[in-house]
Order: structure tokens, then sequence, then C-alpha cells
């Protein structure tokens, strides 16, 4: 029996949704998508007041220096109501986005696998996700751009359901995607790093610390080797974008009328490293809470 039959016969076997279901399948990547948008939705959602105090502190890093003066600053100014501006944005956008990451990484991974036969592993992982990823910012991009502005923009608009027509009325298709290519920039290599880290530092995990082959597993086992892999691929991921996420909150929030002019507005150092100790505490245990959810619903439907 071959790979692909014989864990098709493993879900086969599974219980509840999954149950008969064929591996690399429209269902199959339907249940893929589905988790990767509850897992990624409710992630973004839970941490939505430390990402109001990260796009302030890039748009006005002068005002908002450090992670606990800046939220101190944005309750008593605004209230506390301000710390879930852009929950919409939050909760749908990357919803969308994560649906797409994680379902269509799982598409392209067999495509991939199919038609470069013998290919290094990272080479597939790497050319999976970019091309998840690619499709996952576009739909994401028009929620970024609503998002940002009313994380930043107390005056602009209570959400998405305001948000949207003025960003339209105002700008037009192309204020949705005025961020699309920083979007780029930082998720591309955010993500193709994140997967890339993931997938190794489980094989690591497995072989060299567990020692067992994962079907042999304890549940408690499999979620523990996720989280701990989650997490580090989270971090190396999050150090390589942390430039372009500078940009993208710059444009959006026109700082800059171009990549160019904002990369020198902030400054090379700054690119580096404003904001980064605050997504390293937001984007570590949001990977690794994505990874734990994900890999949580698949176990559930037996996948």
């Amino acid at each position: 029996m071959g790979d692909a039959e014989a864990a098709s016969a493993r879900v086969g076997r599974g219980s509840g949704v999954a149950a008969g279901m064929r591996v690399f399948s429209p269902e199959y990547y339907a249940l893929c998508a589905g988790g990767g948008m509850l897992a990624a939705g409710a992630t973004h959602l839970a941490i939505t007041p430390l990402d109001v105090l990260k796009v302030n502190m890039q748009v006005n890093p002068m005002k908002y220096s450090s992670i606990f003066s800046g939220l101190s600053v944005l309750v008593k100014e605004e209230g506390p109501s301000s710390l879930w501006r852009g929950w919409g944005g939050k909760f749908f956008g990357y919803g969308v986005q994560g649906g797409c990451r994680f379902g269509l990484y799982e598409y392209f991974k067999k495509r991939y696998s199919d038609m470069l036969p013998g290919s290094n592993k990272s080479t597939i992982y790497f050319l999976s996700s970019a091309s998840a990823q690619i499709i996952a910012d576009v739909a994401l991009s028009p929620f970024e751009s609503v998002k940002v502005r009313v994380q930043t923009q107390p005056m602009f608009a209570k959400g998405l359901v305001d948000g949207f027509p003025r960003v339209y009325a105002a700008e037009g298709l192309s204020g949705f995607y005025r961020g699309l290519l920083p979007l780029w920039g930082r998720n591309l290599p955010f993500s193709m790093l994140m997967f890339s880290t993931f997938e190794h530092t489980v094989d690591f995990l497995y072989q060299k610390v567990i020692q067992k082959e994962k079907q042999n597993c304890s549940t408690i086992q499999q979620l523990g080797a996720t989280c701990l892999a989650g997490y580090i691929s989270g971090a190396v991921g999050t150090v390589v974008s942390n430039p372009a996420d500078n940009i993208v909150s710059a444009l959006y929030n026109k700082k800059a009328d171009n990549i160019i002019n904002a990369v020198k507005s902030i400054g090379f150092r700054n690119l580096l490293t404003r904001s980064l100790p605050i997504r390293i505490t937001l984007v570590g245990p949001v990977i690794t809470m994505q990874w734990f959810f994900y890999d949580t619903i698949k176990i559930l439907t037996g996948l």
C-alpha cells in the first residue's frame, strides 16, 4: 500500500466528519482550510489589544515607546474599548488568510511533490508556502487596509462595516491594495520560513527527542511537538518579516507615498528593530496556538 493509500485508510478509520474522507480530496482540503480559518481567526482576535498597540508604535513611536507605557496611553486617552479597535479586521481578515494559507499549503505541497519527485523537502515547503501566501494576502489586503486605519485613526471608522465604504469612496479599489506588495514582502518570507522551520523542527523532535514515529505517539506528545515547533517557527519568521511590517503600517496610514519613501522615513535600523519586541511577544504565541488548534482539529476529525 502506498503512502497516499495508507493515509487514506487511516482517515477512513477516523471519527467524526472525516470518517471515510479521502486524503487529498476536495473535502480534505476544505477541512484543512476550515481548520486554518478557525485557528487563525480565533488567535488573532485574542491578541487584538496588542496588535492595536503594535500598529500605533509603528506609526507614532515617540508617543508609544514601550509596551506598558503604550497600553497606558491608549487606555488613558481613548478608553479601554480602544484596545479592541479593528477586531473585525483581525477576526475575519486573518481568518480568511489562515484558511487560504493552511488549506492551499496542503494543496500545493501535494501538487509540487507530484510535479517535482525527488526534490529537496525544503524546496517543496518553500514553493508550497509561497504559493499559498500570495493568494492568502490578496484575500487579506482589503481587511488589513481598513483595520490599520481603524486602529490608528479613531475618527476614521468604527469597524469593517463603515470602514470598507469609506476607503472605497476615498481611494477606490486601489485603496484596499495600497500595501499588498509590502504585505507580500512581510508575509512571503515569514510564511516560507514558518512552514519550513515548523516541518523540519517537527521531524527533528520525533527523530531525535521523542524517538518515535508520529502515529505511535500519544495525542499529548503530538500536540507538544506541534506547540514547540510552532513557537520556534513563529519567532524565526517574525525577525525576518519585521521590516516589511513597518512599511505596511506606514503606507496604510499615508506616512509615506511609496515603499522607497517609507524606507527612508523609517530608517534602516528602525526597520529592523521598531516594534520587534512586541511582534515577537505577539507572533510566537499566536503561531503556536494556530498550529495547536489546527492540529487539534485534524486529530479530532481523524486526520
